[in-house]
């Protein structure tokens, strides 16, 4: 279950190339998709990332039916390995996280879109099992009513006279990636959350950790002063609500990018329909229909309309991220994190 507009002339241009895509003619996965006719995804419903414009444009190109089942990515993998041969999804979206997951449990098939190489290799599976169609960036995101100087580094947190909400440190993956964006800024890394931990931990015991929830409506009620979240989140939020009452910076001493990639049910019973819809999601309207719902496309050759990159982030406060590397030691740190809170931070809180 997920919290995060084109149109469709661009795409007959960039899949209408001759070229072979990787496992199959263009051509003939086509024809093979409209026989089946249909394709059922899970965790990627209209309001996620502005999916909803790509499933019109995948039933206005190809004439194929889409419904979805919006889910955790958890219940994704454990969907399809549930259900095996009697599958009744073809394709879901699930954090980067999981994606190695989903491969090690088997659920997967894999299929390389046409523009597989314009993809970062850190983003991708090797084999084609996965691969991020966009990324999310942990993000401060101020209310300008309430807050003086909209923070542009976790040091300038740490200095502010504000309350700064963070999530559900321990359960929720954004709040989560709050924590390691700050070690990664503070010198740390996935094994060694300490730097992050004594920052929040100084937050405290000023009196500053705010357990606001940062939803839309508790920031649209001035409820929260500063939050971190998903650049994606914090840009639709601020649209949302109020574009001149909000400022959203990427902290310029350090953050983490990660992102969603999709995952070809190996039980699938639309597979060629599944296969298309990565293709799609790949081509350059499908980079450009991501970018209308506020997340970064992965691909950076493709040219987004002006009104389109007025409602993102400018590309250089993006100088200073870094994606995970180490998911072993994320895994680890993760489990770890919920008793290093409890124990190092909340106990100082005023």
């Amino acid at each position: 279950m997920k919290t995060l507009l084109a149109p469709v002339a661009l795409i007959a241009a960039t899949l209408s190339v001759p070229a072979m895509a990787k496992d199959a003619d263009l051509d003939s996965l086509i024809k093979a998709a409209q026989k089946e006719g249909a394709v059922y995804s899970v965790g990627m419903p209209d309001s996620w990332a502005n999916w909803k414009d790509t499933w019109a444009d995948i039933k206005s190109n190809y004439g194929l039916k889409h419904q979805d089942t919006d889910m955790s990515s958890a219940q994704e993998i454990a969907k399809f390995e549930a259900e095996k041969r009697n599958a009744t999804a073809d394709i879901g979206d699930v954090g980067f996280a999981f994606a190695r997951v989903a491969v090690k449990k088997g659920v997967t098939q894999p299929y390389k879109p046409q523009t597989w190489s314009d993809i970062p290799e850190w983003a991708k599976d090797e084999d084609g099992h996965w691969a991020l169609a966009y990324t999310g960036t942990i993000s401060f995101i101020s209310n300008n009513n309430l807050v003086k100087d909209a923070p542009k580094t976790w040091d300038d947190l740490l200095k502010g006279d504000y309350k700064v909400t963070v999530g559900d440190v321990g359960v929720a993956a954004q709040a989560n990636n709050a924590i390691l964006a700050a070690a990664f800024a503070k010198g740390g890394n996935e094994s060694n959350l300490d730097p992050a931990i004594n920052f929040f931990a100084e937050l405290a015991k000023q009196g500053r950790l705010s357990f606001t929830d940062p939803s839309i409506a508790n920031l649209e009620k001035g409820e929260v002063e500063v939050a971190i979240l998903w650049d994606f989140n914090a840009l639709n939020y601020r649209d949302s609500i109020d574009r001149e009452r909000f400022t959203v910076n990427i902290p310029q001493d350090g953050s983490v990018i990660s992102g969603y990639t999709t995952i070809i049910n190996k039980y699938a019973k639309n597979p060629n329909a599944a296969k298309l819809a990565r293709e799609y999601i790949f081509s350059d309207q499908g980079q450009i229909n991501l970018a209308e719902g506020y997340a970064r496309p992965i691909r950076t050759n493709v040219t987004l309309p002006q009104s389109v990159q007025d409602k993102l982030i400018s590309n250089d406060q993006y100088s200073n991220v870094h994606p995970v590397t180490d998911f072993s030691a994320w895994e680890k740190s993760a489990r770890r994190l919920p008793r290093q809170w409890q124990e190092n931070v909340l106990i100082h809180q005023q």
